[in-house]
């Protein structure tokens, strides 16, 4: 069952909070990374985002927390199902969180299916349900939560401020941490009411390592 639920945009440091959740015995946790790791999952999360109606427990069960989409989308109704779960709001700076999206992600829709690097061709051949995923993000995150207005950065930068203020303003301050993991562990452990690890916090996930990965989706399941 859901402990936390988090509620940032991707490329808002969620796959350090997602490493750092774990350590800190509240994994596994729910991340875009998941998808890669069991595509079998993806279809139903596809059929969600297309309006279906959700299992929460049957696309979450087994997780103790969930960052990132696709999950971040449904923060509201997940806190709905969970309603003992906190709520983990991950934030960066706009500029950069925009900058990041644009060189990593972002990238991804720019791949003709019949053209793939031979890291995703060779992943999609052993794994053919990883050809929905492009389906799912554009048509929950590009579509969906950007309304296919993503290369309008004004346009983008105002989604985002507007989902950061949206989710300040509906959770109750006692169950909302707002946190950028820069800040490293005392804010995170504060609010989940546990002691800092002896270990330095989780920084991961650059641009530079996600290009990598997007060339060879093996990588997001073995490399940071």
């Amino acid at each position: 069952m859901l402990k936390v639920i988090g509620a940032g945009f991707g490329r808002t440091g969620t796959k350090s909070t997602k490493e750092a959740l774990e350590l800190l015995g509240l994994g596994p946790c729910h991340h875009m990374t998941e998808l890669f790791a069991h595509p079998e999952t993806i279809g139903d999360w596809l059929r969600v985002a297309q309006g279906g109606s959700a299992d929460w427990d049957g696309l979450l069960g087994g997780y103790r927390s969930a960052v990132d989409w696709p999950s971040a989308a449904y923060w509201r109704e997940l806190m709905g199902v969970y309603p003992e779960a906190k709520v983990l709001l991950t934030v960066r700076d706009p500029e950069r969180w925009y900058d990041s999206v644009s060189n990593t992600i972002y990238r991804g829709k720019s791949f003709d299916p019949e053209n793939l690097p031979p890291g995703l061709q060779q992943a999609v051949e052993a794994q053919p349900e990883l050809r929905d995923q492009p389906r799912l993000a554009e048509t929950l995150i590009w579509q969906g939560i950007f309304d296919g207005r993503f290369d309008d950065r004004e346009y983008a930068l105002r989604v985002y401020a507007d989902h950061v203020a949206e989710v300040r303003t509906t959770v109750p301050a006692e169950r909302l941490l707002e946190f950028d993991p820069a800040q490293g562990w005392e804010p995170l452990c504060d609010f989940l009411g546990v002691e800092v690890p002896e270990t330095p916090f989780p920084l991961l996930n650059t641009t530079a390592a996600f290009r990598r990965q997007l060339a060879d989706p093996a990588g997001l399941r073995r490399e940071p």
